[in-house]
């Protein structure tokens, strides 16, 4: 009886602590494991928010996304543009003695793919039209001739002209031989290069300037 009673005696406290301790031992392993895996994320965060290689792509990437933005502004179709103001500015300025009537050709050379089309379309052909009535029953003043004459070269050049000589290396050649042509003339008559950026002559000196610098690109772009 007295061996009974011993084992059926309720457990000390020895006991009862080790049977605790059993029971919260897997949840305290659960949060030793859950605090490492925390522990091993955060590092990974951290070696990753200050990468030495991540901030050296993000760099050359912000460089060559200005290359690339700087590259953009110097597209054939802006440096059509232009040439097209200059050229015009040139046909209208007073500060110049040079052979204006070149500068028709050029203008049909450079000039934008979208002012061609809308010159050889209808709206052209009206404009041409009225400015021809205006020119035969009224007077215009002399610097309106030159850009009517061009109106007219550009409606009446053939098509097959204009797709032999416009976007080729041909044309930019023709384009760039006009173009130092005129830069000769202008800087040769003038006297000298201070006199050609007198008040006079100023915008007529930028816009052959501009007009050379253009021609350059255009045959740099063509041939690389």
């Amino acid at each position: 009886m007295l061996t009974l009673s011993l084992c059926t005696r309720s457990p000390s406290p020895c006991n009862k602590l080790r049977v605790s301790t059993q029971k919260i031992c897997p949840l305290h392993q659960t949060r030793i494991v859950c605090r490492s895996y925390l522990q091993v994320q955060g590092h990974k965060l951290s070696s990753l928010s200050f990468n030495p290689l991540r901030e050296l792509v993000m760099n050359k990437k912000g460089y060559g996304f200005g290359a690339v933005c700087h590259s953009g502004l110097l597209t054939p179709s802006n440096l059509q543009w232009v040439s097209t103001i200059s050229t015009a500015v040139l046909m209208l300025a007073r500060g110049t003695t040079i052979h204006r009537s070149f500068l028709a050709p050029l203008f049909a050379l450079q000039a934008p793919a979208g002012i061609v089309s809308w010159i050889k379309g209808e709206y052209g052909i009206w404009t041409a039209f009225l400015a021809l009535l205006v020119r035969l029953f009224f007077f215009i003043p002399g610097e309106l001739e030159l850009p009517f004459i061009t109106l007219l070269l550009v409606i009446l050049a053939p098509n097959q002209v204009m797709s032999r000589l416009r976007g080729t290396q041909e044309g930019i050649i023709l384009s760039l031989l006009i173009a130092a042509y005129l830069a000769f003339q202008h800087f040769y008559r003038t006297g000298s290069l201070a006199r050609s950026f007198d008040q006079g002559s100023i915008f007529a000196t930028l816009a052959i300037i501009c007009i050379i610098i253009v021609s350059c690109l255009l045959l740099i772009q063509f041939l690389s």
